[in-house]
């Protein structure tokens, strides 16, 4: 295998990654187990199998000269390559038995990934009863997606029937320099690629000027600690509401988040009156049976939740209409696609801009939002069958919480991480989850 350019979204990724700002995404899965030796055994099997995997071998490593003739502009940037002291054993991690699984899996968010080696690691927890054991998975965002990550992390799990990946077309062999038959096409689609970048250029600008008031619990500075916690939902009771109220899932799971904060900024004596805090909600442009594996593929919508309205059917149906407004206009238009605005960026303008991107971020969105697709299927490790899986999103400079739903087998999953020394109470958020679910649907009348 050779050396990879990073697309640029990675790049801006692993710029804006620090110590005290770890740019890392996760994944805490619950597996069932019959022995206390059980989570000794999947971590051997995790290692073994990891040393097979080729995307888990690879390294980022910073460029300062051009990797081709065809790549001039790759000074400055970084680029994935095989580590030639690669070890499993380097990134599989053994712990001592313990009951509060999100307890350590929220200090080990918290740790930054080791930029000299491949940026991913995986740590398991044995349970305390021997009924269960955690693997909690980590991966720096400038390795993987949550679609690419999903697939590196399947490929060492127990293997599973999953559709057939469809071939990708063939790329035609590129010259030193662009056919010029092509270039009106190219002309066009630059003339396109900047009208698009001003006008989301612009939609920034606006929403920067929306002086409906956030609020103080949702900003922070980065202190490098994580916190993390879980919460499940019964799917039925989602697709219950839905049914009732209108909109989709999606829309139902973000109006359940505006809700819970509405509830937990009363609990904790903040107050919910007036907030609307500007939410982001990234929106993959992966076609995920033929997309390149590599690079990000990133744009969001940007809405503001509800959580000053009082009435449960009305917040709900703001999302809804927020979340259509986005649609209409689609994922690559708005103040939410500024991801695409990476593609734009020469590496050397990542390379020392990136701090400053990260530290705008509370300018840009007060909270994170995001869905993290997983098959429908059952998930095993040794045998031990997936019982329930958190992900966790990276936490952006300046704030305090984010969050990541997945749906698995008739449940929704609900993953929140938040700044440790901020939020000493994200427990009370998470209970507000499970308490709003129920809110909803009493209102429905189900």
């Amino acid at each position: 295998m050779t050396a990879d350019l990073l697309a640029p979204l990675d790049l801006a990724f692993w710029n804006i990654d620090s110590a005290e700002h770890p740019m890392h995404l996760g994944a805490l899965g619950i597996f069932a187990a019959h022995s206390p030796t059980a989570g000794a055994h999947a971590a051997d099997l995790l290692a073994s199998r990891a040393a097979a995997v080729p995307g888990l071998r690879m390294r980022i490593r910073d460029v300062w000269q051009p990797l081709a003739l065809r790549q001039p502009f790759s000074f400055g940037g970084a680029a994935r390559e095989p580590d030639p002291g690669y070890d499993p054993l380097d990134h599989v991690r053994l712990h001592a038995p313990t009951a509060d699984y999100q307890g350590v899996a929220g200090r080990l968010m918290g740790r930054p990934l080791p930029r000299s080696r491949p940026p991913w690691e995986v740590h398991v927890l044995p349970g305390e009863d021997g009924t269960s054991f955690a693997v909690l998975f980590k991966f720096h965002h400038a390795l993987a997606d949550g679609l690419r990550a999903l697939t590196l992390a399947a490929a060492i799990l127990d293997p599973v029937d999953l559709p057939a990946r469809r071939p990708r077309p063939a790329e035609s062999r590129r010259g030193l320099l662009p056919d010029v038959r092509k270039l009106p096409g190219l002309l066009r689609t630059a003339v396109s690629d900047l009208g698009r970048a001003l006008d989301i250029g612009a939609s920034v600008a606006v929403s920067t000027l929306d002086v409906r008031r956030s609020s103080a619990a949702l900003a922070a500075e980065p202190t490098g600690t994580r916190r993390t916690a879980g919460v499940l939902v019964d799917l039925d009771d989602v697709h219950r509401i839905r049914k009732t109220a209108g909109g989709t899932v999606n829309d139902v799971l973000i109006a359940v988040v505006a809700g819970a904060l509405r509830r937990w900024l009363d609990e904790r004596g903040d107050g919910s009156k007036g907030v609307a805090p500007r939410a982001l909600i990234p929106v993959s442009k992966r076609r995920p049976r033929t997309a390149h594996p590599q690079g990000n593929r990133l744009s969001g919508y940007l809405i503001r939740l509800p959580v000053g309205d009082p009435d449960p059917l009305s917040r709900l149906g703001s999302v809804r209409l927020a979340m259509d407004r986005n649609k209409d206009a689609g994922p690559n238009r708005g103040a939410g696609a500024v991801a695409l605005l990476a593609d734009h960026v020469p590496a050397l303008g990542h390379r020392f801009g990136g701090p400053l991107v990260g530290q705008a971020a509370r300018l840009w969105f007060d909270i994170l939002v995001t869905s993290v697709p997983l098959p429908n299927l059952g998930l095993r490790l040794g045998g031990h069958p997936l019982t329930a899986i958190y992900p966790f999103a990276p936490l952006a400079r300046g704030q305090s919480l984010a969050v990541a739903v997945s749906t698995y087998r008739g449940q929704v999953h609900f993953g929140l991480v938040a700044d440790a020394e901020a939020v000493p109470d994200l427990d009370r958020l998470a209970r507000a989850v499970s308490e709003e679910v129920e809110t909803l649907i009493t209102a429905c009348g189900s």
